[in-house]
């Protein structure tokens, strides 16, 4: 694999034709590789047409859904991580050998072999083809000079079969669409937040961020002021799972752990939240960054703009929640903060990141032993 197609694909013939096989009802979870198709989907269909999701799973269960009010085959898409979420409604729902539901998977194929990519899609873009193979999921690769007869077979496939079937995405198959991000007046972008969490909490305090770009921010912060890494775990996939590592973590330490999450990720899996409120002691500190968007897969909304965050994180157990604009702001809550069990606090930020923000350095494995050491030494010295 890691070939590339001679050209690519341009996204509203490939909506177009997408549409005139009744392929006209889409949902799922962004991804970078998508977000061209996405873009174009945003432009090209109504609100009910195309519908974001907390998770892949979720999206399954949608298509599902309607499907049975409409006979019409839905469109799904995800990032081939998401495949996880996605696996158990396939297999215990769609499956031919279940209810036999129909859909169309797109699934952007991040670190495909022998393509360079992040760690953290190394293991996944490894097992995407045997995984859909094991589902037995019939898919092809899209391809820019042959899609027209692949969605052909795509649209054999769901009507013979009434199952799902999948399109794998490679990187740059999509020519560029663009996608406006919608304008806030808000104040603070996300790094400038962070920076001021990172100048207001203890050096002694862990943190644990959640994946993209806000993991990546955290690295250069760190950078820029001359510490080091230990202190943090840069959760750089497992997205919705955040909260739960901190709280893991919290329950084996003395020291302060802030969770630092993002409202994708907080929509992910947001009912762990419970669990996470109701187990955690005075050192669990949850942060959440709300820029109303998975910045950083291209910039799609979330539904967090439309929801009352603070009454949710209420409901789910935190008995404290400040809500802030402004870094001045941020200083007060967690002087607060540092002093509450059950304390949250929200980050309403715009989206925006430095062009030039790079990656850690560091790999996982190497940011796991220097935070397990850092961990450690402090067991041992008390």
């Amino acid at each position: 694999m890691g070939d590339q197609t001679t050209h690519k694909i341009d996204a509203a013939c490939f909506c177009a034709e997408l549409a005139l096989r009744n392929f006209d009802f889409f949902t799922g979870v962004p991804d970078s590789l998508l977000s061209d198709f996405t873009a174009c989907l945003a432009d090209s269909s109504q609100p009910y047409q195309n519908i974001i999701t907390a998770n892949e799973g979720s999206a399954i269960g949608l298509a599902a859904g309607y499907y049975l009010s409409t006979g019409t085959c839905g469109v799904v898409y995800m990032q081939n991580s998401g495949l996880g979420n996605a696996v158990n409604p396939l297999q215990s729902l769609a499956d031919e050998e279940v209810y036999s539901i129909p859909m169309l998977l797109i699934i952007g194929w991040r670190g495909e072999p022998g393509t360079k990519d992040e760690p953290q899609h190394v293991k996944q873009g490894k097992t995407t083809i045997p995984l859909l193979e094991a589902m037995g999921i019939p898919f092809q690769v899209l391809d820019a000079d042959n899609y027209i007869q692949q969605l052909d077979w795509c649209a054999d496939i769901v009507k013979a079969h009434s199952a799902p079937v999948a399109l794998v995405v490679q990187k740059g198959t999509f020519d560029a669409y663009p996608f406006t991000v919608e304008d806030t007046e808000l104040p603070m972008t996300r790094e400038g937040a962070l920076e001021a969490v990172l100048e207001n909490i203890s050096p002694d305090d862990l943190v644990v961020a959640t994946t993209g770009k806000t993991a990546r921010e955290i690295f250069e912060l760190r950078v820029a002021r001359g510490e080091g890494h230990a202190n943090d775990f840069l959760t750089v996939g497992a997205m919705g799972h955040t909260a739960s590592i901190a709280l893991g973590m919290s329950l084996g330490t003395n020291k302060d752990v802030y969770c630092i999450d993002g409202d994708g990720s907080l929509l992910m899996h947001m009912g762990s939240l419970a669990t996470v409120t109701d187990q955690a002691g005075a050192n669990f500190k949850y942060i959440l960054n709300d820029n109303g968007a998975h910045e950083s897969v291209g910039g799609q909304p979330t539904v967090s703009r439309q929801l009352n965050i603070r009454k949710i994180l209420q409901g789910l157990g935190f008995e404290e929640v400040f809500e802030v604009e402004n870094t001045e702001e941020i200083v007060d809550a967690l002087r607060q903060m540092k002093g509450l069990s059950k304390a949250a606090l929200i980050l309403q930020t715009r989206q925006g990141s430095r062009k030039d923000l790079g990656r850690p350095t560091l790999s996982p494995q190497q940011n796991k032993i220097a935070l397990m050491e850092n961990i450690r030494s402090e067991s041992i010295g008390s």
